[in-house]
């Protein structure tokens, strides 16, 4: 079954264009929004299961220039 999950991220400052863009390219990743409040930008992330959403987010999405941290929620729902 599909993972699906939202990814808050916060990004150091004058970054969040740069790592919006970044991520649009990215596998897995299926929105990209910046956005207002404690956190620059929500994602949307989907895998095959939980193992390949939390390989995309600490292997690909930590490493770009500018995530400062990030929380993901995973969806529980339809």
């Amino acid at each position: 079954m599909a993972t699906k999950a939202y990814l808050l991220i916060e990004t150091s400052v004058g970054r969040t264009r740069d790592v919006a863009n970044t991520l649009k390219g990215m596998d897995g990743i299926e929105s990209v929004d910046v956005v207002t409040g404690p956190y620059d930008i929500i994602a949307v992330v989907s895998g095959a299961d939980m193992s390949v959403v939390g390989n995309l987010i600490t292997g690909k999405v930590h490493a770009v220039q500018g995530v400062v941290r990030t929380v993901t929620c995973v969806s529980v729902g339809p």
